[in-house]
């Protein structure tokens, strides 16, 4: 199979994630592609492919002769997709040598506008993969299992000596759940990388700390008529609240690596209300002012409103991987290495948001992320270029047969 051919057969399958079913994995489509990869990956000789009991698919290849004392690589990539969008019925739209303009989505009335999307501007003769308008297309990261499985096939076919690769592919990364139930021990690797990036060439390893602040904000519900000096709205308070956030500091209006407050929920009534705010920051100290700024919001009500009117509760989510990537260099030197032979030059830009590796990262596998050749991720504007995924499964083979050569047995 070509790198696009299994590209539009992994779409075919609807595995959306869902934080609310408490099941591992959190739905039965993301087993259902599991148990179709793990069928894949016996066929090209892979051992001990199974599926773990959250749902997670894991498989290994041995080493070539002579390579037995290399280090043990592994290479991750997620099974769901995101729940911003429908992953069922996912029918892509193939554009042979993109001309360049806008591009209709279907009959859906959306379009990909190089005016909104300046990418496009730089994929001018590529052939782009897109969806219909009417679902996302399932690139992240079913363009990251495809290299993948694409790289390993090619290096076995190729005879190429390599050291013991260990594969995984996970569920539900899009809820954060990905990394939380896997064994890292298990895994067996000393190093790995996730495929869950974007352009083709990037090589990513600097990803926000991240925490939810959960305000609950408590109210007094009596009858307009005798309202006076009595009621307390709770939905006016959360207002108040957000109110009192840095405007500038929202996603909408910070790049790069700005931080952000970000509210993602707000529920209840005029008798209790709870609003929940989403903390993302690169730098630790700022990140941590972030926090401390939530519990000063909320002492801030209380002042105005009574004790206990409002409280605060932060949960952390993951933190930023570069404390654990800047002590192995050499995955990214080897992944750079890899990117400049397949004919790109490397980029390293912060990831605003996380991925599973950040986890595993603080858990002992040291995980940097690498692109896919996918855009627009978890909506319907979303789209790959197949060159790109080409690309990526050479940049795949290069970091595969570099760990297999001597002098890399100190990672």
């Amino acid at each position: 199979m070509t790198i696009l051919e299994r590209f539009l057969h992994y779409v075919s399958f609807d595995t959306r994630s869902d934080e609310s079913t408490g099941a591992h994995p959190s739905t039965p489509g993301q087993r259902c592609l599991a148990e179709a990869l793990a069928g894949e990956l016996r066929e090209l000789g892979l051992h001990r492919v199974r599926i773990t009991e959250y749902g997670h698919l894991v498989a290994e290849l041995p080493p070539t002769p002579g390579c037995e004392q290399a280090p043990v690589l592994g290479l991750i990539a997620h099974l769901d997709t995101a729940g911003e969008a429908s992953g069922a019925n996912v029918r892509p739209q193939i554009i042979e040598r993109y001309p360049g303009g806008v591009l209709a989505l279907g009959r859906s009335g959306k379009t990909l506008d190089p005016a909104v999307f300046p990418v496009l501007n730089r994929l001018h003769g590529h052939t782009l993969v897109t969806t219909d308008g009417t679902t996302l297309l399932g690139a992240d990261d079913k363009a990251g299992i495809a290299e993948i499985i694409t790289a390993v096939a090619e290096t076995v076919a190729a005879g190429v000596p390599h050291g013991a690769l260990r594969l995984a592919f996970t569920p539900d990364e899009e809820i954060g759940e990905g990394a939380r139930y896997f064994d890292v021990a298990g895994f067996g690797a000393d190093c790995a990388y996730t495929v869950d990036g974007g352009a083709a060439g990037e090589i990513e390893f600097q990803n926000f700390h991240a925490a939810e602040a959960t305000f609950a904000v408590r109210g007094r519900s009596v009858h307009p008529g005798t309202a006076r000096g009595v009621l307390r709205n709770a939905i006016k308070i959360a207002g108040e609240l957000q109110a009192l956030f840095p405007p500038e500091e929202a996603p909408e209006h910070t790049d790069g690596f700005d931080g952000f407050y970000h509210p993602v929920r707000l529920t209840g009534g005029v008798g209790e209300a709870e609003l929940v705010v989403l903390l993302r920051d690169h730098d630790r100290a700022r990140f941590e002012a972030r926090r401390e700024f939530c519990r000063a919001a909320a002492e801030t009500l209380n002042r105005r409103y009574g004790p206990a009117t409002v409280s605060v509760a932060v949960r952390d989510q993951y933190a930023n991987m570069e404390e654990v990537i800047r002590r192995h260099p050499e995955l990214i030197e080897i992944a750079e290495q890899a990117i400049r032979e397949a004919g790109l030059e490397p980029a390293s830009p912060p990831i605003r948001g996380g991925t599973d590796g950040a986890m595993l990262s603080f858990r002992g596998l040291p995980c940097p992320n690498l692109g896919t050749g996918g855009y627009n991720f978890h909506g319907e504007y979303e789209f790959a270029s197949v060159q790109e995924m080409a690309a990526c499964v050479r940049i795949l083979r290069g970091i595969i047969a570099a760990f297999g050569k001597p002098g890399r047995h100190g990672i």
